[in-house]
């Protein structure tokens, strides 16, 4: 299981990227801790935000409070929203962050769904919590949840130069084979001027799929 990590100022702002799943259908609540839920299901991004709100000091000198992390099993994983559940409850507790308010987000845009949790990092005393060796301590966690629950081991792409690079595939994680092609494409070419890094990019369909998103 990928645990992916990211440390930010606008809460708002991730709230609103799951708010937009849920409204194509592409993703779904899965739980909360100290966040009220409606009873119809609807979600308003500024209610949530007043709700964490709630549980944040209103001075602090934390400009990054909020934690969005992706928990992502390996495909082979076949595993019901409870199992989502219990393994992001899990995570956090492991993490020091199971006292916090936040909403855990299952995204079925993708063949690989996975879950998505929005959390902050400062607690009601206006104190930090321990973010010391984050990332390493939730590998550690992550291995010990593929352990315990029996789960297939899945580590993070690595990408090197002699990795192929192979056109978009619309029917895949157009975001993720967009972020690698570009990533390759840099390693792997020279080139004097920005015509010729599109005409590059365009070989691979960069330029056709992030065009149809916008």
């Amino acid at each position: 299981m990928v645990a992916k990590i990211s440390i930010g100022s606008s809460l708002y702002g991730a709230l609103s990227y799951n708010g937009m799943k849920m409204n194509r259908d592409a993703g779904r609540v899965l739980g909360a801790n100290k966040i009220i839920l409606p009873a119809d299901g609807h979600i308003d991004i500024a209610r949530m935000v007043e709700n964490f709100n709630l549980f944040m000091p209103k001075m602090g000198r934390t400009k990054k409070p909020m934690l969005h992390i992706s928990l992502n099993p390996h495909p082979d994983d076949k595993l019901t929203e409870q199992q989502y559940e219990i393994l992001a409850r899990e995570y956090l507790d492991k993490l020091g962050f199971g006292e916090q308010p936040y909403i855990i987000y299952k995204h079925m845009d993708i063949d690989r769904h996975h879950i998505h949790i929005v959390t902050v990092n400062v607690n009601e005393q206006g104190k930090r919590l321990n973010q010391d060796f984050l990332f390493r301590r939730s590998k550690k966690i992550t291995t010990e949840l593929e352990e315990k629950y029996n789960l297939h081991k899945a580590q993070r792409e690595k990408i090197s130069p002699d990795t192929p690079i192979r056109k978009i595939d619309p029917s895949g994680d157009i975001k993720r084979q967009v972020a690698n092609t570009v990533k390759m494409v840099g390693m792997r070419y020279k080139f004097q001027t920005l015509g010729e890094y599109n005409a590059i990019l365009s070989l691979y369909n960069v330029f056709q799929f992030t065009h149809s998103r916008e």
